[in-house]
Protein backbone atom coordinates (compact mmCIF):
# COMPACT_ATOMS: atom_id res chain seq x y z
CA UNK A 1 0.00 0.00 0.00
CA UNK A 2 1.38 3.32 -0.78
CA UNK A 3 1.36 6.32 1.24
CA UNK A 4 -0.86 8.59 -0.56
CA UNK A 5 -3.25 5.48 -0.43
CA UNK A 6 -2.56 4.79 2.94
CA UNK A 7 -4.29 8.29 3.50
CA UNK A 8 -7.05 9.16 0.83
CA UNK A 9 -10.21 7.01 0.77
CA UNK A 10 -10.41 7.52 -2.94
CA UNK A 11 -7.86 6.39 -5.68
CA UNK A 12 -9.57 7.95 -8.43
CA UNK A 13 -10.68 11.03 -9.73
CA UNK A 14 -13.69 10.58 -11.42
CA UNK A 15 -15.20 13.42 -14.14
CA UNK A 16 -17.31 16.33 -12.84
CA UNK A 17 -20.45 15.36 -14.04
CA UNK A 18 -21.31 18.88 -14.79
CA UNK A 19 -17.93 20.19 -16.63
CA UNK A 20 -17.27 19.10 -20.12
CA UNK A 21 -13.72 19.08 -20.11
CA UNK A 22 -11.51 16.67 -18.01
CA UNK A 23 -7.78 15.98 -17.17
CA UNK A 24 -6.00 12.94 -18.78
CA UNK A 25 -2.87 11.37 -19.03
CA UNK A 26 -1.33 10.63 -22.38
CA UNK A 27 2.35 8.94 -22.63
CA UNK A 28 2.81 10.76 -25.52
CA UNK A 29 2.99 14.11 -24.26
CA UNK A 30 2.62 13.57 -20.43
CA UNK A 31 6.50 13.78 -18.54
CA UNK A 32 4.87 12.25 -15.58
CA UNK A 33 2.92 9.00 -15.07
CA UNK A 34 0.27 10.26 -12.45
CA UNK A 35 1.50 7.16 -10.59
CA UNK A 36 3.88 9.04 -9.51
CA UNK A 37 2.78 12.24 -8.84
CA UNK A 38 3.33 13.46 -5.27
CA UNK A 39 0.88 12.52 -2.86
CA UNK A 40 -1.86 15.14 -3.07
CA UNK A 41 -1.83 17.90 0.24
CA UNK A 42 -4.90 19.20 1.33
CA UNK A 43 -5.38 22.24 0.64
CA UNK A 44 -7.95 24.90 3.04
CA UNK A 45 -10.19 27.21 1.31
CA UNK A 46 -11.86 30.15 2.22
CA UNK A 47 -15.99 29.75 2.01
CA UNK A 48 -17.09 33.40 1.99
CA UNK A 49 -20.79 32.17 2.00
CA UNK A 50 -23.11 34.61 3.10
CA UNK A 51 -25.68 31.69 4.89
CA UNK A 52 -25.08 29.18 7.09
CA UNK A 53 -28.26 27.30 7.61
CA UNK A 54 -29.45 24.98 4.93
CA UNK A 55 -33.00 23.78 4.46
CA UNK A 56 -33.47 20.01 4.05
CA UNK A 57 -36.84 18.21 2.59
CA UNK A 58 -36.10 14.96 2.27
CA UNK A 59 -37.91 12.59 4.40
CA UNK A 60 -35.35 10.09 5.09
CA UNK A 61 -33.33 12.20 7.68
CA UNK A 62 -34.63 13.28 11.09
CA UNK A 63 -34.03 17.24 10.43
CA UNK A 64 -35.28 20.51 8.40
CA UNK A 65 -32.12 22.46 9.69
CA UNK A 66 -28.63 22.07 9.28
CA UNK A 67 -25.37 23.82 9.33
CA UNK A 68 -22.03 23.11 7.48
CA UNK A 69 -18.75 24.75 8.99
CA UNK A 70 -16.61 22.65 6.56
CA UNK A 71 -17.55 21.61 2.79
CA UNK A 72 -15.48 18.63 1.38
CA UNK A 73 -14.18 15.97 4.03
CA UNK A 74 -10.98 15.03 5.23
CA UNK A 75 -11.72 11.88 6.71
CA UNK A 76 -11.68 10.16 3.10
CA UNK A 77 -14.55 7.53 3.52
CA UNK A 78 -14.86 5.67 0.05
CA UNK A 79 -18.25 5.29 0.50
CA UNK A 80 -19.52 8.93 1.40
CA UNK A 81 -22.58 9.69 -0.28
CA UNK A 82 -21.66 13.45 0.08
CA UNK A 83 -19.15 12.90 -2.36
CA UNK A 84 -21.09 14.23 -5.44
CA UNK A 85 -21.79 17.45 -3.32
CA UNK A 86 -18.51 18.68 -4.04
CA UNK A 87 -19.12 18.86 -7.69
CA UNK A 88 -21.39 21.47 -7.11
CA UNK A 89 -18.16 23.35 -6.40
CA UNK A 90 -16.75 22.62 -9.42
CA UNK A 91 -14.33 20.15 -8.34
CA UNK A 92 -14.79 16.30 -8.21
CA UNK A 93 -15.99 13.96 -5.75
CA UNK A 94 -12.82 11.43 -6.08
CA UNK A 95 -9.29 13.12 -4.07
CA UNK A 96 -10.84 16.52 -4.51
CA UNK A 97 -13.88 16.05 -2.03
CA UNK A 98 -11.02 14.81 0.34
CA UNK A 99 -8.26 17.27 -0.15
CA UNK A 100 -10.06 20.47 -1.36
CA UNK A 101 -11.62 21.51 1.95
CA UNK A 102 -13.84 24.60 1.66
CA UNK A 103 -13.74 25.95 5.24
CA UNK A 104 -16.71 29.06 6.66
CA UNK A 105 -14.80 30.76 9.11
CA UNK A 106 -17.73 33.06 9.83
CA UNK A 107 -20.39 30.33 10.44
CA UNK A 108 -20.40 31.30 14.15
CA UNK A 109 -21.24 35.16 13.00
CA UNK A 110 -23.28 33.77 10.26
CA UNK A 111 -25.14 31.17 12.65
CA UNK A 112 -25.89 34.29 15.64
CA UNK A 113 -26.99 36.50 13.24
CA UNK A 114 -29.79 34.32 11.86
CA UNK A 115 -30.78 32.94 15.05
CA UNK A 116 -31.49 36.68 16.45
CA UNK A 117 -33.73 37.35 13.57
CA UNK A 118 -36.79 37.63 14.59
CA UNK A 119 -38.00 35.68 11.50
CA UNK A 120 -36.64 32.53 13.14
CA UNK A 121 -38.61 29.80 14.82
CA UNK A 122 -36.78 27.59 17.01
CA UNK A 123 -36.09 24.42 15.73
CA UNK A 124 -33.16 21.83 15.99
CA UNK A 125 -30.21 22.31 13.98
CA UNK A 126 -27.99 19.35 12.56
CA UNK A 127 -24.53 19.78 12.60
CA UNK A 128 -22.76 17.56 9.91
CA UNK A 129 -25.71 17.31 7.91
CA UNK A 130 -23.62 16.84 4.66
CA UNK A 131 -20.19 16.71 5.99
CA UNK A 132 -18.59 15.96 9.48
CA UNK A 133 -18.25 19.47 11.62
CA UNK A 134 -15.49 17.19 13.42
CA UNK A 135 -13.03 16.96 10.51
CA UNK A 136 -9.53 16.96 11.70
CA UNK A 137 -8.98 20.69 11.32
CA UNK A 138 -11.37 21.58 13.39
CA UNK A 139 -8.43 20.71 16.19
CA UNK A 140 -7.14 24.05 15.33
CA UNK A 141 -9.30 26.43 13.95
CA UNK A 142 -12.78 25.84 16.34
CA UNK A 143 -15.09 26.81 14.16
CA UNK A 144 -17.42 24.06 15.39
CA UNK A 145 -17.28 25.01 18.82
CA UNK A 146 -17.54 28.48 18.32
CA UNK A 147 -20.81 27.49 16.13
CA UNK A 148 -21.86 25.32 19.62
CA UNK A 149 -21.27 28.43 21.66
CA UNK A 150 -23.81 30.31 20.04
CA UNK A 151 -26.36 27.48 19.97
CA UNK A 152 -25.66 27.28 23.96
CA UNK A 153 -26.18 31.46 24.26
CA UNK A 154 -29.64 31.00 22.60
CA UNK A 155 -30.41 27.42 23.87
CA UNK A 156 -31.38 26.44 20.27
CA UNK A 157 -31.63 22.45 20.25
CA UNK A 158 -28.91 20.83 18.21
CA UNK A 159 -28.28 17.54 16.85
CA UNK A 160 -24.61 16.43 15.98
CA UNK A 161 -23.37 13.35 14.24
CA UNK A 162 -19.40 12.93 13.67
CA UNK A 163 -16.42 9.95 13.61
CA UNK A 164 -14.41 12.39 14.98
CA UNK A 165 -13.42 11.80 18.82
CA UNK A 166 -12.67 15.49 18.95
CA UNK A 167 -15.90 15.71 19.86
CA UNK A 168 -15.63 14.75 23.37
CA UNK A 169 -13.45 18.33 23.44
CA UNK A 170 -17.02 20.14 23.60
CA UNK A 171 -18.14 18.08 26.45
CA UNK A 172 -18.38 21.27 28.57
CA UNK A 173 -20.95 23.11 26.20
CA UNK A 174 -22.77 19.67 25.25
CA UNK A 175 -23.34 19.41 28.56
CA UNK A 176 -24.80 22.80 29.26
CA UNK A 177 -27.33 22.29 25.95
CA UNK A 178 -27.96 18.82 27.48
CA UNK A 179 -29.57 21.19 31.47
CA UNK A 180 -31.80 22.11 28.65
CA UNK A 181 -32.75 19.20 26.69
CA UNK A 182 -31.41 20.73 23.65
CA UNK A 183 -28.92 18.20 22.07
CA UNK A 184 -28.21 15.14 21.08
CA UNK A 185 -25.17 13.51 19.92
CA UNK A 186 -24.67 10.49 17.42
CA UNK A 187 -20.93 8.75 17.01
CA UNK A 188 -20.86 6.81 14.19
CA UNK A 189 -19.01 3.98 14.52
CA UNK A 190 -18.65 1.26 11.51
CA UNK A 191 -15.79 -1.31 12.69
CA UNK A 192 -13.98 -2.39 15.98
CA UNK A 193 -10.90 -3.63 13.67
CA UNK A 194 -8.48 -0.74 13.79
CA UNK A 195 -7.27 -2.32 10.71
CA UNK A 196 -10.20 -2.15 8.90
CA UNK A 197 -10.93 1.72 9.97
CA UNK A 198 -7.53 2.86 8.29
CA UNK A 199 -8.96 1.91 4.66
CA UNK A 200 -12.31 2.28 5.40
CA UNK A 201 -12.53 6.11 7.36
CA UNK A 202 -8.30 6.76 6.87
CA UNK A 203 -8.88 9.90 8.45
CA UNK A 204 -11.36 9.37 10.94
CA UNK A 205 -10.44 8.79 14.74
CA UNK A 206 -9.75 4.90 15.83
CA UNK A 207 -12.48 2.94 16.93
CA UNK A 208 -11.61 2.77 20.76
CA UNK A 209 -11.02 6.74 20.90
CA UNK A 210 -14.78 7.04 19.50
CA UNK A 211 -16.01 4.52 22.49
CA UNK A 212 -13.74 7.02 24.78
CA UNK A 213 -15.54 10.09 23.32
CA UNK A 214 -19.07 8.28 24.28
CA UNK A 215 -18.21 7.73 27.32
CA UNK A 216 -16.47 11.17 28.39
CA UNK A 217 -20.44 12.40 26.86
CA UNK A 218 -22.12 10.10 28.57
CA UNK A 219 -20.42 11.18 32.04
CA UNK A 220 -21.01 14.83 31.48
CA UNK A 221 -24.77 13.94 30.99
CA UNK A 222 -24.73 14.55 27.25
CA UNK A 223 -27.46 11.98 25.84
CA UNK A 224 -25.69 10.10 23.21
CA UNK A 225 -26.11 7.40 20.91
CA UNK A 226 -24.15 5.06 18.18
CA UNK A 227 -25.04 5.36 14.44
CA UNK A 228 -23.46 2.31 12.67
CA UNK A 229 -23.30 3.69 9.17
CA UNK A 230 -22.91 2.30 6.70
CA UNK A 231 -23.50 -1.45 7.27
CA UNK A 232 -21.78 -2.82 4.05
CA UNK A 233 -22.26 -6.63 2.91
CA UNK A 234 -19.38 -8.73 3.62
CA UNK A 235 -16.92 -6.15 4.78
CA UNK A 236 -18.68 -4.75 8.16
CA UNK A 237 -22.21 -6.06 8.80
CA UNK A 238 -21.06 -9.05 10.48
CA UNK A 239 -20.03 -6.66 13.52
CA UNK A 240 -23.56 -5.44 14.38
CA UNK A 241 -23.50 -7.38 17.79
CA UNK A 242 -20.28 -6.24 18.80
CA UNK A 243 -20.48 -2.63 17.40
CA UNK A 244 -23.90 -2.72 19.83
CA UNK A 245 -22.67 -4.16 22.71
CA UNK A 246 -19.01 -1.82 22.79
CA UNK A 247 -21.24 0.98 22.35
CA UNK A 248 -23.89 0.07 25.18
CA UNK A 249 -20.94 -0.39 27.75
CA UNK A 250 -19.26 3.13 26.57
CA UNK A 251 -22.48 4.60 27.56
CA UNK A 252 -24.53 5.23 24.46
CA UNK A 253 -28.28 4.56 25.16
CA UNK A 254 -29.72 5.13 21.45
CA UNK A 255 -28.44 3.36 17.86
CA UNK A 256 -29.14 3.08 14.75
CA UNK A 257 -27.71 2.00 11.14
CA UNK A 258 -27.72 2.16 7.11
CA UNK A 259 -26.35 0.36 4.42
CA UNK A 260 -24.20 1.24 2.19
CA UNK A 261 -25.64 3.88 -0.58
CA UNK A 262 -23.45 4.19 -4.17
CA UNK A 263 -25.12 7.34 -5.49
CA UNK A 264 -23.90 9.14 -8.83
CA UNK A 265 -20.04 9.39 -8.62
CA UNK A 266 -19.52 7.31 -5.20
CA UNK A 267 -20.48 4.19 -7.02
CA UNK A 268 -17.22 4.71 -8.82
CA UNK A 269 -15.44 5.52 -6.41
CA UNK A 270 -15.86 3.01 -4.11
CA UNK A 271 -15.67 0.10 -6.91
CA UNK A 272 -12.24 1.06 -7.20
CA UNK A 273 -11.54 0.80 -3.34
CA UNK A 274 -13.41 -2.34 -2.87
CA UNK A 275 -10.73 -3.48 -5.93
CA UNK A 276 -7.52 -2.43 -4.68
CA UNK A 277 -8.37 -3.50 -0.80
CA UNK A 278 -11.09 -6.30 -0.97
CA UNK A 279 -10.78 -8.09 -4.63
CA UNK A 280 -10.90 -11.18 -3.57
CA UNK A 281 -14.31 -9.99 -2.02
CA UNK A 282 -15.96 -8.10 -4.43
CA UNK A 283 -18.21 -10.12 -6.20
CA UNK A 284 -19.81 -11.32 -3.39
CA UNK A 285 -20.54 -7.72 -1.93
CA UNK A 286 -21.66 -6.63 -4.60
CA UNK A 287 -23.87 -9.42 -4.90
CA UNK A 288 -25.19 -9.16 -1.43
CA UNK A 289 -25.61 -5.30 -2.01
CA UNK A 290 -28.03 -6.05 -5.14
CA UNK A 291 -30.16 -7.80 -2.75
CA UNK A 292 -30.67 -4.65 -1.15
CA UNK A 293 -31.50 -2.92 -4.03
CA UNK A 294 -33.61 -5.31 -5.90
CA UNK A 295 -30.58 -6.09 -8.35
CA UNK A 296 -29.17 -3.00 -8.62
CA UNK A 297 -26.04 -1.58 -6.83
CA UNK A 298 -27.96 1.89 -6.29
CA UNK A 299 -31.64 2.69 -5.39
CA UNK A 300 -32.66 6.63 -4.70
CA UNK A 301 -36.04 5.95 -3.52
CA UNK A 302 -37.14 7.75 -0.53
CA UNK A 303 -38.17 5.10 2.36
CA UNK A 304 -36.01 2.55 0.78
CA UNK A 305 -32.33 4.08 -0.04
CA UNK A 306 -31.05 4.41 3.71
CA UNK A 307 -32.29 0.61 4.44
CA UNK A 308 -32.63 -1.36 1.20
CA UNK A 309 -35.92 -3.58 0.71
CA UNK A 310 -36.25 -7.50 0.48
CA UNK A 311 -35.48 -10.61 2.89
CA UNK A 312 -31.35 -9.56 3.22
CA UNK A 313 -32.99 -5.78 4.13
CA UNK A 314 -35.21 -7.53 6.34
CA UNK A 315 -32.31 -9.91 7.81
CA UNK A 316 -30.30 -7.08 8.84
CA UNK A 317 -33.15 -4.94 10.70
CA UNK A 318 -33.96 -7.87 12.54
CA UNK A 319 -30.51 -8.62 13.40
CA UNK A 320 -30.04 -5.03 14.61
CA UNK A 321 -33.07 -4.78 16.45
CA UNK A 322 -32.25 -8.06 18.43
CA UNK A 323 -29.03 -6.52 18.99
CA UNK A 324 -29.77 -3.14 20.40
CA UNK A 325 -33.02 -4.65 22.32
CA UNK A 326 -30.34 -7.14 24.06
CA UNK A 327 -28.02 -3.95 25.36
CA UNK A 328 -31.18 -1.22 25.92
CA UNK A 329 -30.80 0.51 23.17
CA UNK A 330 -33.55 0.00 21.35
CA UNK A 331 -35.06 3.73 21.84
CA UNK A 332 -35.83 6.18 19.48
CA UNK A 333 -33.20 9.18 18.99
CA UNK A 334 -33.59 11.85 22.13
CA UNK A 335 -35.98 14.57 20.44
CA UNK A 336 -34.27 18.01 21.66
CA UNK A 337 -36.41 20.55 23.05
CA UNK A 338 -37.08 24.39 22.17
CA UNK A 339 -38.94 25.12 25.28
CA UNK A 340 -35.56 26.64 26.52
CA UNK A 341 -35.18 29.24 24.09
CA UNK A 342 -33.55 32.74 24.08
CA UNK A 343 -33.52 35.67 21.30
CA UNK A 344 -30.60 37.17 22.31
CA UNK A 345 -29.96 40.47 20.68
CA UNK A 346 -26.48 42.38 20.54
CA UNK A 347 -27.07 45.37 23.58
CA UNK A 348 -30.17 43.13 25.31
CA UNK A 349 -29.32 40.47 27.51
CA UNK A 350 -32.43 38.44 26.24
CA UNK A 351 -36.41 38.46 24.54
CA UNK A 352 -38.04 35.46 25.28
Amino acid sequence: MSSSEHHRGAGTNPPNRFLHTRRAYDPDIADLDPADEPATRTQFIPDLTQSILSRNDSPDVGFTWSANPYRGCEHGCAYCYARPTHEYLGYNAGIDFESRILVKHRAAELLRTELARPSWKPDVIALSGVTDCYQPVERKLHITRDCLAVLAEFRNPVTIVTKNALVARDADILADLAQHRAVAVCISLTTLDPELRTVLEPRASPPAARLLAIRRLADAGVPVGVLCAPLIPAINDHEVPRLLEAAANAGATFASYTVLRLPLAVEPIFLDWLQRHFPDRRDKVLGQLRDYREGALNRSVFGERMRGTGAAADRLSQLFKVSARRHRMDHAWPEPSTAAFRRVIPGQLELF
